[in-house]
């Protein structure tokens, strides 16, 4: 439990330097490879009330596009190095297996924007296999940054 805990302090604190505010009032997303649920719901939440603007500049994986979620798209860019990664909900029992979360996965899939929820679902839907949104596919739904 000790070590279940520690990884969420340390994800906690990757967040927080995985989203660091310049002067410009945005958060820039340079690489995220994901994590528990919670901290990056509390920051998008924060990020979203303050209005500032999120550049996507790097992978951001996993938990990390419950942005497109939160934030309203008009206030979302993405650079040319920008990628998104996309798979099912799970979770990890007491003993560390990990295990579906179907019910979740829909939830989240119903959460994203239309644009992306339809790329994802011609793609077979929201399963263990991540899913990488990138380059004129992303460029097509969100605008480039300037």
């Amino acid at each position: 439990m000790r070590a279940f805990l520690a990884g969420i302090c340390a994800i906690a604190a990757a967040l927080c330097t995985l989203a660091a505010v310049p002067a410009k009032a945005e958060v820039r997303i340079l690489t995220s490879p994901g994590g528990q649920v919670g901290p990056f719901l509390d920051l998008f939440e924060r990020v979203r009330d303050s209005g500032e603007r999120v550049v996507i500049d790097g992978p951001c994986l996993s938990a990390c596009t419950l942005v497109l979620s939160m934030v309203p798209g008009d206030r979302i860019c993405v650079t040319k190095r920008a990628v998104l990664g996309f798979h099912a909900a799970r979770s990890m029992d007491r003993r560390g297996r990990m295990y579906a979360e179907p019910e979740a996965s829909a939830l989240v899939l119903q959460a994203y924007p239309t644009g992306v929820r339809n790329w994802i679902i011609r793609r077979g839907g929201l399963t263990s296999h991540l899913l990488l949104l990138r380059g004129r596919e992303l460029a097509a739904l969100y605008p480039r940054c300037r």
